[in-house]
């Protein structure tokens, strides 16, 4: 499966109407796909993992893509491993940028469930798009 993300990356990257530029963004457990890939391609345009499980600190140095990483305040399940990675990132000089939305819950972009807080999920929707328009434009 996760050769299956990056095989979809790497088609898009060559598909003749795209850029070459490709970034991702999962929830969830696509957050940690997301990270996974950062980890994986090293031409990936951008990784926005929205609380996803952070890979392990010695994967950090492999990260080449700028990261978005959205977490909730309330999921400390997901939040338990970011410390180390996040230092394991600084450590090895890597682009990224971290946003903790307090008092939002695991969940908080999914409208679906009882665990959406709206003001969270339009900002970090908000922050995604910039993020993504600034690493994807072609250059």
């Amino acid at each position: 499966m996760e050769k299956d993300f990056e095989n979809a990356i790497r088609w898009i990257q060559a598909h003749a109407l795209a850029t070459g530029r490709a970034g991702c963004v999962g929830f969830c457990f696509g957050g940690k796909m997301a990270h996974l890939m950062a980890v994986r391609i090293p031409d990936l345009a951008a990784a926005v993992p929205f609380y996803g499980t952070a890979p392990a600190p010695e994967e950090a140095g492999k990260v080449r893509a700028p990261l978005l990483v959205h977490l909730a305040s309330l999921d400390e399940r997901v939040n338990e491993p970011w410390p180390p990675y996040e230092a394991a990132l600084k450590g090895a000089g890597k682009e990224y940028l971290v946003h903790v939305y307090e008092g939002a819950n695991h969940g908080f972009h999914n409208d679906s469930t009882p665990r959406y807080d709206e003001a969270a999920a339009k900002l970090a929707w908000e922050r995604t798009l910039e993020f993504l328009a600034r690493h994807l434009k072609k250059s």
